[in-house]
């Protein structure tokens, strides 16, 4: 038989194990559910730029210092003569990174939960993790072009609700740019971005996200006021993208060709010669 403090043990254990979870108290948190789209100023022609004020490339008037400035115009005339410049590494699919990735050429999605904020990005990147759980910078970290991101949420007037999330993100590879143009980050990838998520307190319907760049490549820390437009639709449609699919773009080293319509290579540019075909026969004759 077995004794009263047995028993008693285990109806404990058992109470322990249907106990409801910890019930999370979301109303604690800002209202970012719904499809989040980038703000375009009318008559910057809307190309998708860091600062959504200015137009892009040389028009961003980023603090870049003489040796990045060359650069940007540099990538810019390769553009301008039917190259990618800069931009060739995301031409080729590979992923935008920080802070291109937040200029929301698709759609964003918040998903907050109280340990880990994602911010799912509608492009070839991965989701951004903004850890909230109160860790600090571990050891050791694999360098991402998304970069490692840690955040805090906000208490400011003592409502006891939050206002905004406050991240700071960094360990990144690259090359990554700003914009298509190839406006650069440093090569060093010691990029540090600070940035305060809040809605805007006349439309909840607008999402700020105010960014700091401390990058190398500027004589100065930059910063600028990304805003983004909630979709009031509950059943907006989320595209997909697929970056090879429909990628007509060939490089042979940092040449690029481009791909007709009949499967044919073809030149990017004018007197563009044709790539070195040592290794192929010759092609038979029409």
């Amino acid at each position: 038989m077995l004794c009263r403090g047995a028993i008693g043990a285990m109806i404990l254990a058992l109470s322990a194990a249907s106990a409801p979870a910890q019930i999370v108290d979301y109303s604690k948190y800002p209202n970012l559910k719904g499809q989040w789209t980038r703000f375009v100023v009318r008559g910057l022609g809307g190309q998708a730029s860091f600062d959504q004020t200015k137009p892009w490339g040389l028009g961003q008037e980023a603090p870049l210092t003489p040796e990045y400035r060359k650069i940007e115009e540099e990538s810019i005339a390769d553009q301008a003569a039917g190259g990618h410049g800069n931009n060739y590494e995301h031409v080729r699919c590979s992923a935008a990174g920080m802070p291109r990735e937040m200029i929301a050429f698709r759609p964003l999605e918040f998903v907050v939960m109280p340990e880990v904020t994602y911010i799912l990005v509608g492009d070839q990147d991965q989701p951004r993790r903004v850890f909230t759980d109160g860790r600090d910078w571990p050891k050791t970290i694999e360098p991402t072009f998304g970069g490692y991101s840690i955040g805090r949420w906000i208490d400011q007037d003592g409502s006891g609700r939050y206002s905004a999330l406050e991240v700071e993100t960094r360990v990144f590879k690259g090359p990554r740019v700003y914009d298509t143009t190839g406006l650069p980050l440093h090569r060093d990838n010691q990029s540090i971005f600070k940035e305060r998520f809040h809605l805007d307190k006349a439309d909840p319907n607008i999402l700020h996200d105010e960014v700091t760049v401390f990058d190398h490549a500027l004589t100065r820390p930059w910063t600028v006021d990304k805003r983004y437009v909630r979709d009031p639709d509950p059943l907006a449609e989320w595209p997909e993208s697929i970056c090879p699919e429909y990628n007509a773009q060939v490089f042979v080293g940092k040449n690029n060709y481009f791909l007709s319509a009949d499967g044919l290579l073809m030149p990017s540019r004018k007197g563009q010669a044709a790539p070195d075909l040592r290794y192929f026969k010759d092609a038979p004759k029409p």
